[in-house]
């Protein structure tokens, strides 16, 4: 595991951006029953730490892409850091919508990105990859090249592992869920018998619960 995962999973859940509560689930929009609950639109609330994704994303983008010609967020919890990212690394910015504009030039993709730009998607967490992988397509559809996506939180659920595959996106994280789990286990965060609910859970979390 490296350094960069365990510091900001340590540094999500000292803010409350990850919350684990195994014996109290939460309901996600899906209708999923998870132990499990990451917002990282918390981390924008705090300046130092709203620095740090800043940096670390950008940092990753330019060692990583550093052909890539537009940085586009994903609709809604990735706008801000996307716009952070496009600004520290001097690139144009766009977001892709989950559903076009039924009102005004209608548009799906909001920016002024160009047919044959290579454009590196950053996103803000990845559970099934559904969403992440729709602007994907959405920015191919434009003619766009996308040339690999970061992000600052996976759960890596084995279906968004093979639906990334399947869309040949290359997938970067800032950190994940072992990082996490980890990091709660060493604070205190959660107890050892937790842990073997939590990676129950993973395997199959359309299902946990039920």
């Amino acid at each position: 595991m490296s350094n960069l995962k365990k510091i900001f999973a340590e540094k999500l859940l000292h803010v409350e951006a990850i919350k684990l509560q195994p014996e109290n689930p939460f309901t996600w929009a899906s209708g999923w029953k998870s132990p499990f609950y990451c917002d990282n639109r918390k981390t924008l609330a705090f300046p130092s730490l709203r620095s740090f994704v800043k940096l670390e994303l950008s940092r990753i983008v330019a060692e990583k892409y550093p052909e890539a010609e537009a940085v586009a967020g994903v609709a809604t919890g990735a706008i801000a850091q996307g716009a952070l990212v496009a600004d520290a690394l001097g690139l144009p910015f766009a977001y892709v919508r989950s559903k076009a504009k039924d009102h005004g030039m209608a548009n799906l993709i909001e920016g002024d990105l160009k047919p044959g730009m290579k454009v590196v998607v950053i996103e803000d967490l990845i559970s099934t990859g559904g969403s992440s992988l729709k602007a994907v397509e959405a920015l191919r559809q434009h003619g766009c090249e996308v040339i690999g996506m970061v992000a600052s939180y996976t759960y890596g659920f084995p279906v968004a592992e093979e639906a990334f595959r399947a869309a040949q996106v290359e997938l970067t994280t800032l950190t994940d869920y072992e990082a996490v789990v980890e990091a709660a286990l060493a604070t205190g965060y959660i107890k050892q018998d937790h842990v073997a609910l939590l990676h129950e859970w993973r395997k199959n979390p359309s299902e946990w619960g039920k």
